[in-house]
């Protein structure tokens, strides 16, 4: 591998704690990786292996430890909505409180027996231009909190009454949901019950002109949709045939 990290891939052992759909961000993840540098010497390799990725903190593991163990995973999914019902989304998405059966709810799943996970809240909260919903569990199937969203979107509707949603939840149907667009979701953060020991010092130089193209991408866009927008003409417009 590069940048003196391991001698090969196998070596490495690599192990990622959480795996996304393509086109979800991850502000937070980890991952496990036999190295022979040291915290502050690895942490900086990792660090050059690509501008688009962050090393923030790393720590020292047994051999039996495992990352994808993690106390918690939170995502969180932003809303675009010009008027939302607050008291609605809040109120279907209360109801995955607990242990759910997630066969409705996750890609790939079988049509036998519940699928139990634990999930330890959904939250919804408004921010500017839509909404911001944060679910909290230990654990996620593939594709459940697209499907959470889309669920609570469904409810927003009026195409899906509580009674029939908790009959989901709880195991007694199955219901037929899409898939909320990946892009704005966001793996968030993974929790562990240990603290990190080795921390970063900063973005290198090929991060930080990373980001400033994204920044002004992002301001460009903006501008461009700014110009582009239907609106009344302005005075002195010209006419066009």
């Amino acid at each position: 591998m590069r940048w003196g990290i391991a001698e090969s891939e196998a070596d490495a052992c690599l192990e990622v704690a959480s795996r996304t759909d393509r086109g979800v961000s991850a502000r937070a993840n980890a991952l496990a990786l036999r190295s022979d540098l040291s915290g502050p010497n690895l942490l900086r390799s990792l660090n050059g292996l690509s501008p688009e990725l962050f090393f923030t903190a790393a720590v020292p593991l047994a051999d039996d430890a495992r990352v994808r163990s993690a106390v918690r995973r939170v995502y969180r999914y932003h809303e675009a909505a010009t008027a939302p019902d607050l008291a609605r989304w809040r109120e279907a998405a209360r109801r995955f409180v607990g242990t759910v059966d997630v066969r409705s709810f996750g890609r790939g799943l079988g049509a036998g027996a519940p699928v139990w996970r634990d999930v330890d809240a959904v939250t919804v909260d408004p921010v500017d231009g839509g909404l911001q919903i944060e679910v909290r569990a230990p654990s996620f199937v593939w594709g459940m909190v697209r499907k959470i969203v889309a669920a609570l979107r469904q409810h927003d509707a009026g195409r899906l009454p509580l009674a029939r949603l908790e009959g989901a939840l709880r195991g007694r149907e199955r219901l037929t949901l899409p898939l909320a667009d990946p892009e704005p979701l966001v793996l968030y953060e993974v929790e562990y019950p240990f603290p990190w020991t080795v921390f970063w010092r900063g973005p290198t130089r090929h991060q930080v002109r990373y980001l400033d193209s994204i920044r002004s991408g992002l301001w460009q866009r903006s501008r461009v949709l700014r110009d582009i927008e239907p609106g009344p003409p302005s005075a002195g417009a010209g006419r066009g045939l």
